[in-house]
């Protein structure tokens, strides 16, 4: 009988284990999207608290079911003799397989949670990279409208009014009309 207390000491120990490992695996997964987060100061808030929730969610359940599995189990230890206590050992079998099937879904819904927390960061970046673009085309927007409106006190006036500005600002004359406004424009922005 103390053979089967060990064997489900045992088995309690490795469904620790397992579930300690889980969620080791899990919180240094979070811990490395912090760090990353951390290194982009303008990255839109990522909220992990649901995903978070869920998988302790999951992990409770999964440790609640265990320790319903294997007391259940020590009762029929110590109850039963003979052919039901080898029976009582293939529940020990099924134990074993669903800690370790728990224990692979542990790591997976860690794992999820780390892709899904990637998928939001590389989000973030392409919506910070569509602002700078969007940013950049207004500047020149801005630019060229700022360069017409210096034109327009120039757009009318002759190639001969034009050089008599540019000669009281002793200012080459020669060239086509638009390198004579060009020039006036220059001079006025300097």
């Amino acid at each position: 009988m103390s053979t089967s207390t060990e064997t489900y000491t045992a088995v309690a120990s490795q469904a620790r284990e397992a579930t300690e490992k889980s969620v080791e695996t899990f919180k240094q997964g979070v811990q490395k999207f912090t760090e990353q987060a951390n290194v982009v100061a303008k990255l839109p808030t990522v909220d992990l608290t649901a995903p978070v929730a869920r998988y302790f969610e999951y992990v409770q359940k999964s440790v609640d079911y265990n320790r319903d599995l294997a007391t259940r189990w020590a009762e029929l230890v110590t109850s039963l003799t003979g052919t039901v206590r080898e029976q009582a050992e293939k529940v020990n079998g099924i134990v074993n397989d669903q800690t370790n099937v728990v224990a692979d879904l542990a790591v997976q819904q860690a794992e999820k949670a780390q892709d899904v927390a990637n998928e939001q960061a590389e989000l973030a970046e392409e919506a910070k990279k569509e602002q700078e673009k969007v940013a950049r085309a207004a500047e020149r927007a801005a630019a060229k409208q700022a360069k017409q409106e210096a034109r327009e006190p120039y757009e009318g006036l002759t190639k001969a009014e034009l050089s008599d500005l540019l000669a009281e600002r002793e200012l080459p004359k020669s060239g086509t009309v638009e390198e004579l406004i060009e020039r006036l424009v220059s001079a006025d922005s300097e």
